[in-house]
């Protein structure tokens, strides 16, 4: 799972970047336009691996010890109430990360260490949890739906 992450992440990154700043406040051109359009990819790197094995091991965990003794039709709600725990933890390294990645992708002459270390001083830990519930809110409904008909659709 982890490697899977990184790897995903990796090759759409500069489809991210071209995104964030077309949301950026201060326009496309001002936030760097096609320029440096891998910038903040050193927080992704460094949050994608633990983010997706977070995840998996959170998922596998939860749904073992679920599955015990549970009758076979509830084997999709299992997954799905899985995958919501595992989301829930891994959105505390993935927050985080993204933080700190938009926040490069629309200032790229800004290194990521500069940034992060500026959100810390100037924002403290919460800075860094920016959007914590939203992107909680928005996986979960997101992957619980998706292994929940993913279940249902293998038994």
């Amino acid at each position: 799972g982890g490697v899977a992450g990184v790897c995903v992440d990796l090759i759409l990154f500069p489809l991210d970047t071209v995104k964030t700043r077309l949301q950026s406040p201060q326009g496309f051109r001002k936030a760097g336009g096609f320029r440096g359009i891998y910038a903040g990819v050193p927080s992704t790197a460094i949050g994608s691996f633990p983010n997706a094995a977070a995840f998996f091991i959170t998922y596998e965990n939860v749904k073992s010890m679920m599955h015990h003794g549970s009758a076979s039709y509830l084997t999709p709600a299992t997954h799905m109430v899985a995958a919501s725990i595992g989301e829930v933890v891994a959105c505390l390294i993935r927050v985080p990360s993204e933080v700190v990645k938009q926040r490069a992708q629309v200032s790229p002459s800004s290194s990521t260490l500069r940034i992060l270390s500026h959100t810390l001083y100037h924002e403290g830990i919460q800075g860094l949890y920016r959007g914590y519930k939203s992107t909680v809110l928005r996986e979960v409904k997101h992957l619980s739906f998706f292994f929940f008909l993913s279940s249902l659709l293998k038994n």
